[in-house]
């Protein structure tokens, strides 16, 4: 096999409950390759197991009541996890959930949910001069709205204020930000060409960096996408056979797969080639 060329596949098996196993592959315009996983889910409980940590992480839910949901989420190798519990007020719109991290380090978090967005409240440690530390209460929040032909999103963390607004018709959306008191200020553009092609930009005016990616499709079961990332000085290009975003299930023969070529821009000699498949059996 030449030098610089990588293979791995994908499969994913579902027998009783959900199984998935993910290989070292993450699809994004950075080109980044994330550890392989192993993902067992169900109704109530889920397990996913990361291989190549030897660390797995439990989540559970339960109805206990009407309208009332308990919900607990647990790692293995840290022994932490958090503890909840979500109730509905004046219909599922509205939700009060109450939440501790175990082992518990103070106060449960509370966070009141609407359809316009959420507010919280918890307790955090500040630090102080001389190594000392108190505990304060902080809000946090998030709050989205309607405005012009847009939608205006604000959030507040950490006494940082994120404002964020979305222009989107059927040809164009256009994302400018800022982040405050730090005035951050990136914008994203996406621009459709027709059904079958769409161009994405992003760039971010403090440092500089900028991203793009193009996509074309070939009936529904092929896509064809191409982009590059500044910050990581990668370019990539990738071939969907099925349908990208969809099931395994509905696509021919119940498989999909995936080719993709990534080339840095400062060293085109450790290129590499690579593809997934996903493929389904019904038992």
């Amino acid at each position: 096999m030449e030098a610089g060329l990588k293979v791995w596949a994908r499969p994913s098996i579902f027998v009783l409950a959900r199984m998935r196993v993910q290989w070292p592959h993450k699809n994004n315009g950075k080109g980044e390759l994330s550890d392989p996983q192993l993902a067992l889910t169900s109704k109530y409980l889920s397990l996913h197991y990361d291989i190549e940590e030897k660390n797995a992480l439990v989540n559970a839910q339960v109805e206990v009541a009407p309208g009332l949901q308990f919900k607990a989420i647990h790692e293995v190798k840290s022994q932490q996890g958090e503890l909840s519990m979500v109730a509905d007020l004046a219909g599922p719109a509205y939700k009060f959930e109450l939440s501790s991290a175990v082992p518990s380090i103070g106060k449960p978090k509370a966070t009141l949910k609407f359809p316009m967005g959420e507010v919280s409240l918890e307790e955090k440690e500040e630090e102080l001069e001389e190594e000392q530390t108190k505990r304060i209460l902080s809000v946090n929040g998030i709050l989205k709205g309607q405005i012009l032909n847009g939608v205006c999103t604000a959030k507040y963390m950490d006494e940082a204020l994120d404002l964020r607004y979305c222009f989107k018709d059927e040809q164009m959306t256009f994302i400018p930000s800022i982040s405050l008191p730090s005035n951050a200020v990136s914008f994203a553009f996406k621009r459709r060409f027709g059904p079958s092609d769409k161009l994405s930009y992003w760039h971010n005016l403090d440092t500089n960096y900028w991203s793009t990616v193009y996509k074309h499709n070939i009936g529904k079961d092929f896509k064809f996408k191409a982009g590059y990332d500044s910050e990581v000085r990668l370019g990539w290009a990738s071939l969907w056979v099925g349908e990208e975003g969809g099931k395994a299930k509905t696509t021919p023969m119940k498989m999909k797969v995936q080719f993709m070529l990534q080339v840095p821009q400062d060293d085109i000699s450790s290129s590499a080639m690579m593809f997934r498949v996903k493929k389904r059996w019904d038992i």
